[in-house]
């Protein structure tokens, strides 16, 4: 079965995810831009749950660039994959030039993401990782590792399909990993749906814009009613 498209997907994996223990924790969904954004925005939406958009990059090896040698995200946070590091004879030198290079398009994103608006505060959260599928795992990997350096105490990686090693290495950089679909032989993430057109920016902002939107109405409702 394929998914129609990224909002069909996030639907059934949020009936899934909705079924876990997160063991009391205030839970944070944390969305991969762009193409994990909608199916973060279904979870968040079943759980009534705050949603913000995981602002990473990766920083390639300068002759491998999908072999990461590390990430980024906000708040100054760098996280080092020292196997990589030592495998490839690389340094902290040739880690501080890509971060250089990388940094601007991070903070472009994050302030065309949000605006003014500061990001979520995950310190002490279980945070719910979600991405459209995985195939490598790398900015899979990334997601989970920056989130952990910003404080989440639980993460979670959720995502409809990825690729059988893709979701084995995975629970090196989080707790509990949470996929619809492992299948094998793995091809590619697109070849789940039926529509996987890109998701824009503007989708993005649009997503963040109606989450806070029904926060807000959550909020006044806990309020008015003495719910906490």
């Amino acid at each position: 079965m394929r998914f129609r498209d990224r909002v069909d997907a996030g639907r059934h994996l949020s009936e899934v995810v909705r079924s876990a223990d997160f063991g009391g924790h205030d839970i944070a969904v944390l969305g991969l831009p762009r193409g994990g954004m909608p199916v973060a925005f279904e979870i968040a939406t079943a759980l009534r749950a705050s949603l913000d958009a995981l602002v990473v990059r990766k920083l390639g090896v300068p002759s491998q660039p999908e072999l990461a040698m590390g990430a980024i995200g906000e708040g100054g946070i760098r996280v080092e994959n020292s196997e990589v590091l030592g495998a490839t004879g690389l340094s902290t030198t040739d880690l501080d030039e890509a971060e250089r290079r990388e940094r601007v398009e991070l903070d472009r994103r994050a302030t065309m993401y949000r605006g003014r608006q500061d990001r979520l505060d995950v310190s002490g959260r279980c945070v719910i990782v979600a991405d459209d599928g995985v195939a490598t795992g790398s900015s899979a990997r990334a997601g989970c590792e920056v989130a952990r350096a910003l404080g989440a105490a639980r993460i979670v990686f959720a995502a409809p399909v990825a690729s059988r090693t893709a979701a084995l290495d995975l629970r090196r950089s989080c707790d509990e990993v949470m996929c619809l679909k492992v299948p094998e032989p793995f091809f590619a993430v697109g070849e789940w749906y039926r529509d996987f057109s890109p998701t824009s920016d503007a989708e993005v902002v649009e997503l963040l814009r109606r989450a806070a939107a029904i926060r807000g109405v959550d909020d006044v409702e806990s309020r008015g009613t003495g719910r906490r």
